[in-house]
């Protein structure tokens, strides 16, 4: 497969980017597997944060708010019941709760794959030679992803995520830069545009190549 490569300054190339097809040309996209790998992302970085205090742990409440008997109310042994107001919570979150979920490396591996073979089909992916960005100024970087003809949400695949690179797009709400090891299906389904440089397209295809079994857990974890 080949597709369009341009130059540092944004002018097409003479020679085009050639995609591996076992990376970039899956034909047959397991759906299924795609929405298992996006929510795993998604559970996987969720904090459990969320706590609520228990009947116990609330102030107060350590006297009875009235005798047992001789009121005609109800016998009452603290003010901190969960059904009472300023009482505690019952079976709320407890900070402990564990919401990860379990994908294989493999399963990982080949929804990237298809992931970025619905992305190539759409014409989304575009190669550069490399991504210059002089003292890390976000104005050449602006100029550079709109001569290529990025629009919305663009995704920046380079080898190395540095500080320069990291300054460039910092600011920008549409650009997510990421390092191509850090590939995800999350990263490649919500992108309009993915650029890639041929450096980071390298390693995209060695790590996610089926028949490359050196690097077979590489990048996974």
């Amino acid at each position: 497969m080949a597709v369009a490569t341009y130059t540092k300054s944004g002018s097409k190339a003479s020679t085009p980017a050639k995609l591996d097809k076992a990376v970039f040309g899956v034909k047959t996209v397991n759906h299924q597997l795609l929405k298992d790998a996006y929510l795993a992302y998604l559970a996987n970085a969720r904090g459990n944060f969320a706590k609520t205090k228990k009947r116990g742990e609330v102030r107060g409440g350590g006297r009875k708010p009235w005798r047992q008997k001789g009121t005609g109310r109800a016998r009452f042994g603290s003010s901190r019941n969960p059904i009472w107001t300023g009482g505690g919570v019952a079976f709320g979150p407890t900070g402990n709760e564990n919401y990860t979920r379990k994908i294989s490396t493999q399963a990982k591996r080949l929804a990237v794959r298809q992931a970025l073979s619905l992305a190539a089909d759409d014409d989304k992916v575009i190669v550069i030679e490399t991504f210059a960005c002089p003292e890390g100024k976000v104005k050449p970087t602006i100029a550079f992803l709109n001569k290529i003809g990025t629009t919305g949400s663009v995704l920046l695949v380079v080898s190395e995520k540095d500080d320069l690179v990291k300054r460039a797009t910092g600011n920008l709400g549409n650009v997510k830069a990421i390092s191509a090891k850090y590939l995800s299906v999350y990263e490649v389904l919500n992108a309009d545009h993915i650029v890639i440089s041929k450096k980071a397209l390298d390693i995209v295809h060695e790590w996610l190549s089926p028949s490359n079994k050196a690097t077979r857990d590489k990048g996974d974890k």
